[in-house]
């Protein structure tokens, strides 16, 4: 028998563009997708619901991808999220609402948590698979960070590894491509320390580098105005897109606070602490990169908040520590610091 779930997520497919008008109010139809700028109804054109079967059959209806993020699900991922739901009850009863259909008699037999499975890219799914994963020591999440020159990997413990994270192929992956793969899975948390949302790096273990597959990073949960954070905040915080970009800034100054957005985006909506009073950028050189550190900018000095760009000598702060190493690339930080943040959080050389 089809579960409840399954039932009503093939009921909204069937009704696709009424659900993103709905909920996708922001967004417009072109073709056979509806584009928006994210899961939260910002107006854009990053995020995609296709909103009939693909012409080979291969994309289903009401699916969904961030081509900014990664996440991706369905239709009912939508309507938690549009509704801040916790519990796959309170969505599947939204969406009867919409479907104008009856709704299920109440039932105390079996507990809320174990009637269905988390939806697909909530924070319910997101804190399950980061419960799930174990700590990085002697698994190839270790041996990755490694191999890019993250030697120093005290205070990672927003890093976790999974042996065998499920992968959902898309239409650019090849006939066969595994299910399933190693995993770097990061925690992203709100400023109380709250698990919203998981980024998962799928990894090969044979060349201990990204799996050889089409989107080996996505991320799922509530990612706006969050983040993947080493320490806690306080009036000094360094700020930038990915993981190793800020590893490798914490290589030469493991003291300072600092946040992974995890696209330009999401960099851009940053939500600041109360106690923050200047916040490093390690924006990167992209048109995406300069129009994030615009508007992180913008809102920083609104809030108060002194921003300071922090400009790498190549192509990103990860390529200066592999390739010219720790030594030249603390110069060139420090000549970017504040005298007082240089002698506080910059790392003695050797």
């Amino acid at each position: 028998m089809e579960k409840p779930a399954t039932n009503i997520a093939h009921r909204l497919a069937a009704q696709a563009e009424a659900v993103c008008r709905r909920y996708l109010s922001q967004g417009r139809r072109e073709g056979r997708y509806w584009l928006v700028g994210d899961v939260r109804n910002t107006p854009g054109r990053s995020l995609y619901v296709r909103l009939a079967v693909s012409p080979d059959g291969r994309g289903a209806a009401g699916k969904w991808t961030d081509a900014a993020t990664g996440e991706h699900g369905d239709l009912l991922d939508i309507i938690a999220l549009a509704g801040g739901h916790d519990h796959l009850r309170d969505t599947l009863d939204e969406a009867r609402r919409f479907l104008s259909m009856p709704m299920p008699e109440p039932s105390n037999e079996v507990p809320r948590h174990r009637r269905e499975k988390a939806p697909t890219g909530t924070p319910e799914a997101a804190r399950r698979l980061f419960a799930a994963s174990r700590p990085i020591a002697g698994s190839v999440v270790e041996a990755y960070l490694r191999k890019r020159g993250l030697t120093t990997l005290r205070g990672y413990d927003a890093l976790r590894f999974h042996p065998h994270c499920y992968y959902r192929p898309c239409e650019d992956d090849a006939a066969g491509t595994r299910a399933a793969w190693p995993a770097m899975i990061a925690a992203v948390t709100d400023g109380d320390g709250t698990l919203t949302g998981v980024h998962r790096t799928w990894l090969d273990a044979a060349t201990q580098d990204k799996a050889p597959i089409a989107t080996p990073r996505r991320a799922m949960g509530n990612l706006l105005g969050h983040g993947v954070r080493f320490g806690v905040a306080g009036d000094v915080m360094a700020a930038g897109e990915g993981i190793e970009t800020m590893g490798s800034l914490r290589s030469i100054m493991p003291a300072m606070p600092m946040i992974a957005g995890l696209s330009s985006a999401h960099l851009a909506a940053i939500l600041f602490p109360a106690t923050l009073r200047r916040l490093y950028v390690a924006g990167d050189d992209d048109p995406a990169g300069g129009a994030a550190m615009v508007t992180l900018t913008g809102r920083a000095v609104a809030a108060g908040i002194e921003v300071v760009p922090l400009a790498s000598i190549l192509g990103d702060f990860n390529e200066d520590l592999r390739l010219l190493g720790d030594d030249r690339m603390r110069a060139a930080v420090r000549a970017q610091l504040t005298r007082a943040d240089a002698d506080q959080y910059l790392a003695p050389p050797g």
